[in-house]
């Protein structure tokens, strides 16, 4: 794995080449730490993010047949018998050929069994759009699950993030999806040298990436860097924006929300993917219900088309919001 030291006891990796060294990590530090899925071990992922694995820790990293209810299906038998599995679906687009293990088996186990039974299973899925993938293999698919008790939900947008939420996700006792952003693959971060549990991230503690007191930005993973992006061009208007990215959906930080609205009144939440069922909208309707005291505007949404994701790439940029488009946004709601 080659990175470049910057900081004494910390090394310089990309989101993509993160993600093997926090599996590494756990792997080398619980025995009963397992890892399946479609070509993660030989050829090392689809898309290269799982290299060397197979190397280091042998038959604990185990190829599987194209099949995703297989994957998701023995990661629940090996979580019942004793294991803590890593189980990888390529696609975050491809959870709905597993979706009945994944929301009617996994995340009803410890219900249904009363608390006798737990299955911890960490789900690892790249997502999202402006690859270039096409509508069938670029959704944000973490929306699909909000309805779903008993699952857990991560969406880690920087290296840091990834890193930490992953070896947590794995050391989790309940089930946990992990949604990696695939066009943040490039994205370069600082990690430890060598494992250190004080940068695992806990599971449910929103971020807030930028101080600012007149409007709050609320976006997670692409849009959180898009929504940093807008802040800087607001600053030129006299505008302060404060961006807080959530990192959990499922249990979600509300209090770190509600402590920036205290001071700035007004909520922009920017979420890719369509406006329709999604956590941005959840957000939109829980303050207005729980928060109105603090809002001097309405709260807005601002989302992507409700249309399949673009394959042509001005399409798909044209579909996906933008930092002009945050800010104009943004913009608006202070003016209002």
């Amino acid at each position: 794995m080659s990175t470049d030291t910057l900081t004494p006891g910390l090394v310089r990796i990309n989101y993509r080449k993160v993600i093997a060294r926090a599996l590494a990590d756990e792997l080398a530090t619980d025995p009963t730490v397992v890892f399946l899925g479609e070509d993660v071990g030989v050829a090392g992922g689809a898309f290269k993010a799982t290299e060397g694995l197979k190397d280091r820790f042998g038959d604990r990293v185990r190829d599987t047949p194209i099949s995703e209810q297989a994957i998701v299906g023995t990661a629940v038998g090996a979580a019942l018998m004793g294991l803590r599995p890593v189980a990888e679906i390529m696609f975050a687009d491809f959870a709905g050929v597993c979706f009945d293990q994944i929301v009617n088996t996994l995340a009803k186990y410890r219900y249904t069994t009363g608390g006798q039974a737990r299955v911890p299973v960490t789900i690892r899925m790249s997502n999202g759009a402006g690859s270039g993938f096409g509508p069938q293999h670029s959704q944000a698919a973490e929306n699909w699950f909000l309805n779903v008790p008993g699952l857990k939900i991560v969406v880690p947008g920087t290296v840091e993030d990834l890193y930490g939420l992953l070896r947590s996700a794995i050391r989790d006792n309940d089930p946990v999806l992990v949604f990696e952003h695939k066009n943040l693959f490039a994205l370069k971060g600082e990690i430890p040298a060598e494992p250190d549990d004080s940068f695992i991230v806990p599971i449910g503690v929103a971020d807030v990436v930028r101080a600012g007191d007149d409007v709050t930005v609320v976006a997670t993973q692409q849009m959180r860097h898009r929504a940093v992006q807008a802040a800087d061009l607001l600053t030129a208007h006299g505008i302060s924006a404060e961006v807080v990215d959530p990192r959990t959906l499922v249990p979600f930080d509300m209090e770190t929300v509600r402590a920036s609205l205290a001071k700035t009144s007004r909520l922009l939440v920017v979420q890719e993917g369509p406006p329709d069922g999604g956590w941005g909208a959840t957000l939109v309707a829980r303050t207005a219900a729980e928060n109105f005291e603090l809002l001097d505007a309405p709260p807005r949404l601002l989302a992507c088309d409700a249309t399949p994701v673009p394959y042509s790439g001005p399409l798909e940029d044209a579909w996906l919001p933008d930092a002009q488009r945050i800010a104009d946004a943004a913009e608006r709601l202070v003016d209002y």
